[in-house]
């Protein structure tokens, strides 16, 4: 595999980039605590290990190349994410200031897992940037199948890597982020992006 540091370090900077992953991570943290937002985590990592497990059989490559099995991916993930931030922004309208148990209380019954899940594993860019940006890398002395497997499951742990980082970063602030004005604000901000992003997504040419 070719310059695998330089790999490492644009894989980085894809992960660090603001994107749907982060606001939901956020959203997560903020209302469910470091268990919704480590949950988040493990949803997302097991869309990245199957978007890894497509592209290195070559799912993703047909996947790719075919105009309406993108455009239904497409849609049905924009339409996930639009829903993901209506439902937010809803939610912190109607939120009125409670205490800590009947705050868990109305978020006990949220799925953080399935929202990282769904999110990565309907967001059609992952497939794209599996097959456009990783063989950049390949070397002709390996082979392929152990190259895209090798980079794809390093992007999953870096994203791990940085998710928990982050996740512990936004719970190390809780005692002013968990203040309800602020939760509602956040909560709000977060939902505006999720929305953004699926009306990005829909709108985007293929």
């Amino acid at each position: 595999m070719e310059h695998f540091y330089l790999f490492v370090i644009m894989s980085l900077l894809f992960v660090i980039l603001p994107g749907p992953d982060i606001g939901l991570i956020t959203q997560n943290t903020i209302t469910s605590g470091k268990k919704g937002g480590i949950n988040t985590v493990i949803g997302i990592s097991s869309g990245l290990i199957i978007h890894t497990s497509a592209a290195v059989f070559g799912l993703s490559a047909i996947f790719v190349k075919s105009a309406l099995l993108f455009s239904i991916f497409k849609y049905v993930g924009a339409v996930y994410l639009i829903y993901l931030g209506v439902t937010s922004i809803w939610s912190s309208k109607k939120k009125k200031d409670v205490s800590g148990d009947g705050h868990q209380t109305k978020y006990k019954n949220k799925s953080p897992f399935r929202q990282g899940f769904l999110t990565n594993l309907l967001n059609p860019k992952i497939a794209v940037l599996f097959l456009t940006f990783f063989p950049q890398f390949l070397s002709a002395g390996m082979k392929p199948f152990l190259q895209f497997l090798m980079m794809g499951l390093t992007y999953t742990v870096l994203t791990i890597l940085w998710s928990i980082v982050y996740v512990n970063l936004i719970n190390y602030l809780s005692s002013w982020m968990k203040k309800p004005s602020t939760q509602r604000a956040i909560e709000r901000i977060s939902g505006f992006v999720v929305l953004a992003f699926g009306i990005k997504l829909a709108f985007e040419k293929n």
